[in-house]
């Protein structure tokens, strides 16, 4: 679509929360503002979309919000838009709405839904990655990824503290479904004595193995870190107190790592992407996703970002087992 044609733009945040959506959300506001466009909100994701839930976004509406977890826009996973006849709800509204363009701010299935919409109407769509799970093909961070682990490694510390006074091991899960990204990193950063994530295979009888050398040396407390993915942390936990003869206890983080300020980290690559975003659809660039890769913005068509599996750092996963020793 010429740039001309571009007047209204909606910004939507569908799919699971992450902090550093609203630095996004800002970005986006603030820049197309500053480039004469006018911002509509999509409220609760796909589901506002279909309800037609959209309100104007002018400076004021994102005043205050950059240090704020969560999206003031809501979410919600409406499974319903799988479906055609929903969807034409959605584009209905599109029309009722004038918007023009969209910019989606969301995780993998916002990517999915948002590459159907495309597919479906021709809307200039551009794609900011958000998601805590840090699994998207074509950026080195996803919005909320460095504010999660850092949330777990605070968590993590204080566990510590506790493990080693009671000498016991702990069993510590965080979030990712099936993505070992939280875990290494949180890992790594944790000085944890296993990680077990879904990408690489485990054998129970070497982590106790190990944690035995350990005890043999004199290490009176032990941190594993489990994927959500990877195996029910009780269940393992159970295994390594028959194999040990250890106190064996589990601390499930969870939603706990979706909330709270997020980190400078967080709102800096959100910042960077709002705009690029923005400036992505006035240089006429449709149904692209843009993402940080050494530390610059790239744009990488949305077609590829839902096909392409990211892998994990297996680099970082085999440096974690070096210093655990």
């Amino acid at each position: 679509m010429p740039k001309k044609q571009i007047k209204n733009i909606a910004v939507v945040t569908p799919g699971g929360d992450a902090p550093g959506m609203n630095p996004a959300i800002r970005a986006v506001v603030r820049c197309a503002i500053s480039s004469g466009l006018n911002v509509l909100g999509v409220k609760r994701g796909w589901q506002g979309l279909i309800d037609g839930d959209i309100v104007d976004l002018h400076l004021k509406s994102v005043s205050g919000i950059i240090s704020k977890g969560g999206t003031i826009l809501l979410t919600h996973r409406c499974h319903e838009f799988k479906e055609k006849t929903v969807r034409q709800k959605a584009y209905e509204n599109l029309k009722a709405f004038n918007i023009d363009a969209m910019i989606v701010i969301g995780g993998d299935g916002s990517l999915k839904a948002a590459y159907q919409i495309y597919k479906e109407t021709k809307l200039p769509i551009i794609n900011i990655p958000a998601s805590i799970d840090n699994d998207i093909y074509g950026t080195d961070y996803t919005i909320g990824f460095d504010t999660a682990v850092n949330t777990a490694v605070n968590a993590i510390d204080k566990i510590r503290d506790t493990a080693t006074s009671h000498e016991r091991i702990f069993i510590v899960e965080v979030m990712g479904r099936n993505s070992g990204s939280i875990a290494i990193d949180v890992g790594i950063t944790c000085g944890a004595e296993a990680i077990l994530i879904p990408e690489i295979p485990f054998n129970l009888d070497d982590v106790t193995k190990k944690l035995k050398q350990g005890e043999q040396r004199g290490k009176s407390s032990f941190i594993i870190v489990l994927a959500e993915g990877a195996g029910h942390a009780h269940d393992i936990a159970e295994k390594i107190s028959k194999k040990t003869d250890l106190e064996v206890r589990v601390s499930i983080l969870g939603h706990m790592q979706r909330g709270g300020n997020p980190t400078a980290l967080s709102r800096e690559v959100a910042c960077k992407l709002g705009a690029a975003a923005v400036r992505a659809l006035l240089d006429g660039k449709t149904s692209i996703m843009v993402g940080m890769l050494s530390d610059k913005v790239v744009d990488t068509p949305t077609k590829i970002a839902v096909k392409r599996k990211k892998d994990i750092d297996r680099d970082g996963y085999k440096l974690a087992e070096i210093l655990s020793a």
